[in-house]
């Protein structure tokens, strides 16, 4: 069995080095740089492009692709994390008023193609537009993806992926999404 070696002791000195060095790393000093810009091109500028109704709640932590193309209407409440993807061209993001939206959900308006023998990302985008209605409650971690069309009133459970349309005053659920019943 082999000797084991004694820990050496830090020196008050040598913790002060590591300090320093972590401290004054160049990727630490440039990362509120890299941070400031992220924020800026995925929060900040495409939000100042999108139409907003009154009232509307954003987490400071949403963020968003090609805003020209996202509407959402009054007392729309988009949560922390959650991912709105207009598409590059034409795929509209459009949310009826007083929808809520929970945390970590993500929206996307385009789709890569799926054609055999190419990359995946070498192929065109297909584009479709989203349209969420008026009082819906999409809860947290749903995805909802291009071509969707939610209904006014309707409901995603949680953890949701949301590949077809859902009728008004529909509650859905499942990956992927399909309708479990209809509010009363």
């Amino acid at each position: 069995m082999p000797a084991r070696s004694m820990p050496t002791k830090q020196t008050p000195a040598d913790r002060l080095r590591r300090l320093a060095a972590s401290v004054l790393h160049p990727g630490l000093l440039l990362h509120p740089f890299r941070l400031l810009h992220y924020y800026g091109y995925s929060h900040v500028v495409p939000r100042s492009r999108m139409i907003l109704g009154r009232g509307v709640r954003i987490a400071p932590n949403a963020s968003f692709a090609h805003g020209e193309r996202i509407e959402l209407g009054d007392a729309v409440q988009v949560g922390a994390r959650t991912s709105l993807w207009a598409g590059k061209a034409t795929g509209r993001i459009t949310v009826g008023a007083r929808t809520t939206i929970g945390p970590d959900c993500f929206v996307t308006a385009a789709d890569y193609g799926l054609a055999a023998g190419q990359r995946i990302t070498d192929q065109p985008m297909t584009e479709r537009d989203v349209t969420i209605g008026p009082d819906c409650w999409i809860g947290t971690r749903c995805v909802i993806t291009a071509g969707v069309t939610l209904g006014e009133g309707c409901v995603i459970g949680a953890g949701s992926v949301v590949t077809r349309d859902v009728p008004a005053f529909a509650i859905a659920a499942g990956v992927p999404a399909r309708v479990l019943r209809q509010r009363d």
